[in-house]
């Protein structure tokens, strides 16, 4: 029987996939696609202030020293940029940006990332397994964050909840340009999706007994939440001109969601 730490990682891997993924269907099958403007706005938020407030005093608090760990953070977001560059990561983000239709297959602009898998059905596997693979690090940061602290792995969950909804709207959209029916498509996001319980298993089955590594992992957590806010969703919305009131607040309410939790926690 699981331990009730292990139970509390499991549930929030799995909550994390299922709430991101269901909230990108309903934004590619039907809401208007301003919520999925609206949604980047609020995660920027939400990663800016969760790798400021909480992760990076909490790695800082755990032992390590700044030398140690703004190197690191260094480190990480070279090394999330290296993979993305590479493919191995994130490139599902790439599908929504700049694209005014995430969904229209009929598009006839080619900037859009989402192009390149127009009829290349083992590209949309390469885009699976990609995103399988971000999920289960996904997993791995999550068992760290309630290694360290319960409170802090469910911020941690809230925080990869809300960057998830734009990766899998990209996902669809990716899917859905290539060809695929919208059911497959959901199918195999929600197979992808399960890797992060499978990352939260072994993150929690190997550094409960390496608890030193914890304040490490945290570290490169905060450097991916840095990395995908800045590189990604903040040029999303330096290209927003309209209801810039709204994603200003969205954005603060990110924040403060954040801010608010850490007074409670510590």
């Amino acid at each position: 029987m699981p331990s009730p730490l292990l139970a509390q990682i499991i549930l929030a891997c799995l909550l994390g996939g299922l709430l991101s993924i269901g909230a990108a269907a309903l934004i590619m099958f039907g809401l208007p696609r301003k919520w999925l403007a609206f949604t980047v706005s609020f995660s920027t938020g939400l990663l800016l202030a969760m790798a400021m407030l909480h992760l990076l005093p909490e790695a800082l608090e755990s032992g390590l020293t700044p030398h140690e760990v703004f190197p690191l953070l260094l480190g990480g977001i070279l090394g999330f940029f290296a993979l993305e560059k590479f493919a191995l990561w994130r490139h599902a983000h790439h599908g929504t940006e700049n694209d005014e239709h995430p969904g229209d297959h009929q598009c006839d602009d080619h900037r859009h990332g989402h192009h390149h898998a127009h009829g290349q059905a083992g590209e949309t596997f390469t885009i699976l397994i990609g995103d399988s693979f971000h999920n289960f690090t996904d997993g791995l940061l999550i068992a760290a964050a309630f290694l360290a602290d319960p409170a802090l792995g469910w911020t941690t969950t809230l925080a990869i909840i809300a960057h998830e909804v734009p990766q899998e709207a990209g996902d669809f959209a990716i899917l859905l340009a290539a060809g695929w029916k919208r059911g497959r498509a959901l199918f195999w996001n929600g197979v992808s999706s399960l890797m992060a319980v499978a990352g939260g298993v072994i993150g929690y089955i190997a550094l409960d007994s390496a608890r030193n590594w914890i304040p490490v992992i945290i570290t490169l957590a905060a450097s991916s939440f840095l990395y995908v806010a800045i590189a990604d969703l903040m040029p999303r919305l330096k290209r927003e001109h309209t209801a810039i009131g709204w994603h200003t607040l969205l954005l603060a309410a990110g924040i403060a969601v954040i801010a608010f939790g850490s007074v409670h926690n510590h």
